[in-house]
């Protein structure tokens, strides 16, 4: 979160260690969508999770290497586990097909313990979710589950909804007990209002871009809040879609509950939380020693995104990076006021993305993974200039932080490192997510239909070798959508999917190639492209050219004209949406290059 001199806590949302960290003892009650508490698949004794002595619970016993490395995986499958539940029961294409979740372990003090392999722009912020519902609810007792999308108060933006549960230990479930963990799902949600379906508008502030929940209990004791249910639902699009995903999410916050509580039960908790805290200290010795392994000196870069939307021209993202030792200093200053359209990013997102760097840059320097997600990032001070791009004040509009200024602010880390170690970093990725919403009514069910995905396009060349063609990238780790199951949910027909051969950067190794995909609608709809690089294409390095940029156009009637990167329109049934995603740059000089035949 960000202070009042512009920094962002380094912790990513570490709360104040509470002394009951070893003395939660009541059951976990996760509810999977009903009125009725479903805590029920976990039922191990309170004595074998609190230790057979009263001292062995006040002891904090040591977590030897080996045993600490099986706490890893465990605690890594529990949140992979819990985005395979979200999986399984969602509804959505989106969140069913392209695995737009993401899905985490937090200690009792609201410290990222594991994190599912899924959304880098998602987990990184979800410490600030769990810190802005535990400062805003207080205590949550058995059965509870906090709510939130509210990017102002530790979300992100709209779509992104976050569902948190606290995992409490059989024993004490009149209340007074504190958890012993926490669980959270977050899944980016189709439609939540707003004024263009998918809820991803050319908007100038957010109160157009939907449903805005602050941290609120969906659940209390295990009872959802009906009135608050309905009232989520009645201000949506597709509500029983809605109702399906959020379910599926209260699905994944069961799965680790059961979970967590089953590890704990066969090793004992004072052991259990015992590993917690040491995987989170481990890691933060980690970044510790990657960041010595980077030159002492201060680096900077500068990117820019193409547009706000609204006509404003580049808008420019500055950073310098200070490293000392065993500590980085990541300072903003300089980076562009916040914008009038919706490319403002919270600085959580900054924060985010930030990790995300920091984390790919250590584990290449180390040659390993960094546990619970890297830590705390303790090492780490980032500062924030407030009212900028990177850390925008309400109501600015968000939508296209979340998913455009992210993946700008990973370009100028990315840049900003290159400085540092010329020999190890790639080159840019597409930078861009290419983001597509469509919506209208369904003539086959005459309902109405909110249809979002990202587009994947072409990955940075490296080091050691060509970038890959056709994937999301960085702060996207999605996949793209089948067509089966895109015209199985939709009115559409795709009638072009390729990638674009040679739109990757030339090099030594070159980047790879973006993608080109045509939908035709087969009703009339409302058409949202928020997209970059339309302008001109990622960076390559070392002598790399860089990527193509992207392009989008809608063709009709076989006349074809261009589009915006950041546009908004009306299509009519047989209109065809192209969407034409960036290369990625090339890494080291062409002359170097190989011959591909």
């Amino acid at each position: 979160m960000a202070s009042n001199d512009g920094q962002v806590n380094a912790s990513m949302g570490r709360r104040r260690r509470r002394s009951a960290l070893e003395r939660g003892a009541a059951a976990a009650a996760v509810p999977t969508g009903s009125a009725e508490p479903a805590g029920t698949a976990a039922r191990t004794s309170a004595a074998a999770l609190t230790g057979t002595a009263a001292t062995d619970a006040e002891q904090s016993p040591q977590v030897d290497p080996v045993v600490l490395e099986v706490f890893r995986h465990l605690f890594t499958a529990l949140a992979e586990e819990m985005g395979a539940a979200l999986k399984r029961a969602s509804f959505s294409p989106n969140i069913k097909e392209r695995r737009d979740y993401s899905c985490a372990l937090f200690d009792a003090d609201g410290t990222a313990v594991a994190l599912g392999d899924h959304m880098p722009v998602h987990l990184g912020a979800m410490p600030m979710s769990v810190t802005a519902a535990l400062d805003a609810l207080g205590r949550l007792d058995p059965g509870d589950v906090a709510c939130l999308n509210d990017p102002f108060e530790g979300g992100t933006h709209l779509p992104d909804v976050t569902l948190l549960a606290p995992v409490h230990a059989p024993g004490a479930s009149d209340g007074g007990a504190e958890p012993v963990a926490f669980v959270a799902s977050r899944a980016h949600h189709s439609d939540v209002g707003g004024m263009s379906p998918g809820s991803m508008p050319l908007a100038r502030e957010i109160f157009q871009e939907g449903l805005r929940i602050p941290p609120v209990r969906l659940y209390r004791r295990g009872v959802r809040d009906d009135d608050l249910w309905r009232t989520i639902l009645a201000n949506v699009r597709t509500p029983e879609e809605r109702a399906g995903d959020l379910d599926a999410q209260l699905a994944a916050l069961h799965a680790g509950s059961a979970r967590l509580l089953e590890i704990a039960g066969a090793r004992g908790l004072p052991l259990t939380q015992a590993a917690m805290k040491a995987l989170v200290e481990y890691a933060d010795r980690l970044v510790e020693a990657g960041l010595e392994r980077i030159p002492d000196g201060t680096y900077r870069a500068a990117d820019c995104l193409d547009d706000d939307g609204f006509g404003s021209g580049p808008q420019w993202i500055r950073v310098a990076l200070e490293v000392r030792g065993r500590r980085l200093v990541v300072d903003f200053a300089g980076t562009a006021p916040q914008a009038e359209g919706g490319i403002n990013a919270v600085a959580a997102i900054t924060a985010s993305a930030t990790r995300y760097v920091v984390r790919c840059v250590v584990e290449a320097l180390l040659g390993e993974s960094l546990p619970a997600g890297g830590g705390s990032m303790r090492p780490v001070e980032i500062r924030v200039p407030e009212g900028s791009l990177v850390n925008a004040r309400p109501p600015a509009s968000v939508a296209a932080g979340n998913v455009e200024t992210s993946q700008r602010i990973t370009d100028v880390l990315m840049l900003a490192f290159a400085e540092a170690l010329p020999e190890a970093m790639p080159a840019l990725s597409q930078g861009t997510m290419n983001n597509t919403t469509m919506g209208g009514v369904d003539p086959r069910t005459g309902g109405a239909f909110a249809y979002y995905e990202t587009v994947g396009g072409g990955m940075g060349a490296g080091p050691e070798g060509p970038g890959l063609s056709g994937v999301h990238c960085h702060m996207s780790n999605s996949l793209n959508t089948p067509v089966e199951a895109l015209e199985h949910a939709y009115p559409f027909r795709v009638t072009r999917y390729e990638l674009r051969r040679g739109s990757g950067g030339a090099g030594a190794h070159r980047g790879g190639d973006g993608l080109r995909r045509d939908v035709m609608l087969l009703a009339d709809a409302s058409v949202t492209l928020l997209s970059d690089r339309r302008r001109r294409g990622p960076a390559g390095v070392r002598g790399g050219e860089a990527g193509a940029p992207g392009a989008n156009a809608l063709i009709r009637d076989g006349v074809e004209s261009p589009m915006e990167g950041k546009d908004t329109t009306r299509v009519k049934a047989g209109d065809v949406v192209s969407v034409r995603s960036p290369g990625g740059g090339g890494w080291g000089s062409p002359e170097g290059a190989e011959d591909p035949s």
